[in-house]
């Protein structure tokens, strides 16, 4: 009787290559804007699963979501932060809604309007039945802030999944400075959270470093697709 398969390098490297090529075809397919919401009211009802953008203003969102998809100007770039003002869902193909949250942190438009949208974040992560997971967008140039720690705790309450993404890395220093010693240090503090994902992603909007591999996480949580 044969023993268990045992995972070789070679099978390894075959997983990988497919998972990726799975991101590349998602993203590859249309990606069309379905909503704009500033109040839970005009929350547009769940019909696929979701997953979700978060960050501290400035840290690259709209930059990464504009590489993630491959289109220049799905997401608005700006050096103002707090430029979002709404949540914004995308439909990937039929097969995923990627969801565009608000800046958390300093808003442009003013500490009362900045609150109420806070606040319209945590009820849409409170609430949201088909969301599967959050990145957390963090600048890898400053790692976990308290107001990151504060939107982990409360993700980690409504037990809703959540994955760090690192952003800049091609403005990182070296050494313990390095998008690398950013990561590990992130990790291991996660470890202590019980809804967080284990494992850091580095990115560069810029280079287009770890791009692949985030689209390779999504198309591992999107529907089948649909063969005609």
């Amino acid at each position: 009787m044969a023993g268990p398969e045992i995972p070789t390098a070679t099978t390894d490297a075959a997983a990988e290559a497919a998972a990726r090529e799975a991101g590349r075809l998602l993203f590859a397919g249309p990606c069309t804007f379905v909503a704009g919401a500033a109040t839970v009211e005009s929350l547009p009802p769940p019909s696929l699963t979701e997953v979700a953008v978060a960050g501290r203003s400035n840290v690259g969102k709209s930059s990464f979501l504009n590489a993630l998809t491959g289109r220049r100007a799905l997401a608005r770039t700006s050096s103002t932060p707090g430029r979002t003002q709404q949540i914004n869902f995308f439909d990937l193909g039929g097969r995923l809604m990627l969801v565009d949250l608000p800046g958390y942190g300093y808003n442009k438009a003013g500490k009362k309007n900045a609150l109420n949208w806070n606040r319209l974040i945590q009820l849409y992560l409170r609430g949201r039945a088909r969301l599967r997971r959050v990145l957390v967008l963090v600048d890898c140039r400053r790692g976990l802030g308290p107001t990151d720690r504060q939107t982990m705790d409360e993700l980690d309450a409504v037990a809703v999944n959540y994955q760090v993404i690192l952003t800049k890395a091609d403005k990182a220093g070296k050494g313990e400075n390095s998008a690398e010693a950013v990561a590990q240090r992130i990790a291991e503090e996660i470890k202590g959270h019980p809804a967080a994902h284990p494992d850091v992603l580095i990115t560069s909007s810029e280079k287009g470093t770890g791009i692949e591999a985030v689209r390779a996480v999504l198309a591992a949580l999107a529907a089948p697709e649909q063969l005609s």
